[in-house]
């Protein structure tokens, strides 16, 4: 792999673009059974599959899901189009996440959003709201990345052996992109600690 080229930069690019997100507009105003909602699921999230043969959802998620209260049980065996809200932000979360700390995060969520029973707000009006940022987002991801990749090519600059410095360039690019993760992954991790915080405190007035 070498990272000092441009192809190797577009590619990259390329492989971001593909990631887009599920439009509500999209997904079916009827239920679904649990077969029908892995296929949707499949086919509209495939471009951030790492490989081919890569399944985003299977029948024993969906039901880990439900067994661990982050989704709903289906009625009478069929999802609704909540459930499919609920399941591709489970999709996102899933990947940085642990189970309890999405927990934490989807029980306010589905009691005070799901099933119709906020006149003010739905589920489906807050993904939307939360997802018509998305483009913005890709841009300035898109240009975070060509600014740390154009950064990587700068570092080992006296490694003579050029399969070295190539190497030691993909490490660095691979270093600054772990570490903004990692960053962004502890400011989630104590936004959910605070929130569990002030719900103890909330429930320790009410007694």
């Amino acid at each position: 792999m070498d990272v000092s080229s441009d192809d190797y930069l577009q590619s990259l690019i390329e492989t971001i673009k593909k990631l887009d997100y599920i439009n509500p507009d999209d997904i079916p105003n009827i239920d679904l059974y649990m077969d029908q909602v892995t296929t949707f699921m499949d086919e509209h999230l495939k471009g951030s599959k790492r490989y081919s043969e890569d399944k985003l959802l299977t029948k024993t998620m969906i039901n880990n899901y439900t067994k661990n209260n982050l989704l709903p049980s289906p009625n009478k065996k069929k999802y609704s189009k909540e459930h499919i809200l609920l399941l591709i932000f489970i999709y996102y979360f899933k990947n940085i996440l642990t189970i309890s700390d999405i927990q934490h995060i989807f029980n306010p969520l589905t009691e005070k959003y799901y099933g119709g029973g906020n006149k003010e707000i739905g589920l489906e009006a807050i993904y939307k709201e939360v997802f018509k940022y998305e483009e913005d987002q890709m841009d300035n991801l898109l240009k975070d990345v060509i600014r740390k990749f154009n950064k990587s090519r700068e570092t080992f600059e006296d490694v003579k052996s050029e399969e070295d410095r190539e190497f030691l360039n993909t490490f660095s690019f691979i270093c600054m992109l772990c570490f903004d993760v990692y960053v962004k992954k502890q400011m989630i991790e104590k936004l959910v600690d605070e929130s569990i915080l002030d719900a103890k405190k909330k429930i320790k007035k009410e007694k």
